[in-house]
């Protein structure tokens, strides 16, 4: 309990050592959690011949998952400013192990549909882990604490999928949900072992705490910037991820699930810009970081448009893309944790809810894009969500230059 109580004290002075540890387990927390998400992705030409159904019809489970994760983000991570947030991480990841073995053991599409809502409501769990990671730091490292603890949340996104097609491979996509079963249940005694009780600050009750998501939205411009850009990011980076799949499986690569997963092990990459991205955001700010990552984000799309059909263009824009998305999800973090320590969990919640939705819209239409233009129509969609995203972030910009002159 005084470790609790430590982390609950306001930002004064250099953090101990045991909040670095801490720190570290956070990001392994997130990446546990999140990886749920995404071990289906590489699965779904497999997931179709399983369950008798046409590959097109299996981008609905990638879909369902993101849907789940957005609501679960909604329903779940408020109560971090509610209840004790230990107990609601333990509980998540329980929900989550008996969600992937239901997964593992769906007959049809639509029980394989339903199990992965299941499985997306319980990952949410990683948004109630990251918003802590700014109590664990001076309010000068709020960016590098951050980006440490997003480099376990990348590292689960990405070697997710890699160790999902591994598995596939080797065992069938079955065995990839049974594993991630055990998995998130061996993770619940971990954080009863080695994590302190995490009482909210400032708790107030759940019906309050939803009322007040609109009051924060209404409130909060930067909020509302920074979760409709980074919605429109996520749906440009979820056409890839989402159909990189069918690309591989079709007649010019005829290449299976475990090619298609090994490709995470090459976003993961992305890894390296984390804590570059969360010092520059303390530094230069985070607008120039967002600017930098749509620069990088829209270069590998252009990259896999001119040279998809090459395994070394696709090779080139994933790094490419990976390192825009982690630079830009650091960034835009950043600075909504800098809103109201008080409300952390609930400004995550209206952020994570809205990029989650884009990462839906953008499988729910690259799917689309596919089945109708292939692969240049899915590289065009994402160029069209990244063009919205710097609409967005030049009117955000010239807002704050106002603000700034009126002050």
């Amino acid at each position: 309990m005084r470790e609790a109580a430590t982390i609950s004290e306001a930002s004064a002075g250099p953090r101990p050592a045991s909040h670095k540890r801490l720190l570290q387990l956070l990001g392994l927390a997130c990446g546990v959690g999140v990886a749920n998400i995404y071990y289906n992705q590489p699965l779904l030409l497999e997931m179709s011949r399983s369950v008798h159904v046409l590959a097109g019809q299996t981008g609905t489970v990638a879909v369902a998952t993101q849907v789940g994760y957005a609501v679960g983000i909604v329903a779940f991570v408020p109560l971090a400013d509610v209840v004790e947030r230990r107990g609601l991480m333990m509980k998540l990841f329980a929900g989550a192990a008996v969600a992937a073995l239901l997964t593992g053991l769906a007959p049809t599409l639509l029980t394989l549909i339903l199990a992965s809502v299941m499985l997306g409501l319980t990952a949410a769990v990683t948004h109630v882990a990251v918003p802590i990671a700014p109590e664990l730091a001076n309010d000068d490292e709020r960016g590098r604490a951050i980006g440490n603890v997003m480099t376990g949340l990348l590292l689960g996104v990405l070697l997710g999928r890699a160790v999902s097609g591994a598995i596939a491979a080797w065992l069938g996509w079955r065995a990839v949900f049974f594993m991630a079963a055990a998995g998130n249940a061996a993770f619940v005694p971990i954080l009863l072992r080695k994590f302190p009780t995490l009482p909210p600050s400032h708790p107030l009750p759940y019906r309050q705490a939803l009322r007040s998501l609109w009051t924060l939205v209404r409130t909060q411009p930067v909020l509302r910037e920074s979760a409709v850009q980074g919605a429109l990011v996520f749906a440009g980076f979820s056409c890839f991820w989402t159909t990189l799949v069918f690309l591989l499986g079709s007649p010019h690569y005829r290449l299976g699930a475990g090619v298609a997963g090994s490709f995470g092990i090459l976003g993961a990459t992305g890894v390296l810009i984390a804590p570059v991205a969360g010092r520059l955001a303390d530094r230069r700010g985070s607008r120039a970081v967002v600017t930098m990552a749509l620069v990088l984000l829209s270069t590998a799309f252009v990259i896999f448009l001119v040279a998809g059909y090459r395994l070394a263009g696709l090779i080139l824009g994933v790094v490419v893309l990976d390192l825009g998305a982690q630079a830009n999800q650091i960034a835009n973090q950043t600075r909504i944790f800098g809103l109201e320590a008080s409300a952390r969990g609930r400004i995550n919640t209206i952020y994570m809810t809205l990029f989650f939705m884009g990462g839906s819209l953008g499988s729910l239409f690259s799917a689309m894009a596919w089945t109708r233009y292939r692969w240049p129509g899915v590289c065009i969609l994402g160029l069209g969500f990244l063009g919205l995203a710097a609409v967005v972030h030049s009117a955000g910009s010239r807002a704050a230059a106002l603000r700034l002159r009126e002050l």
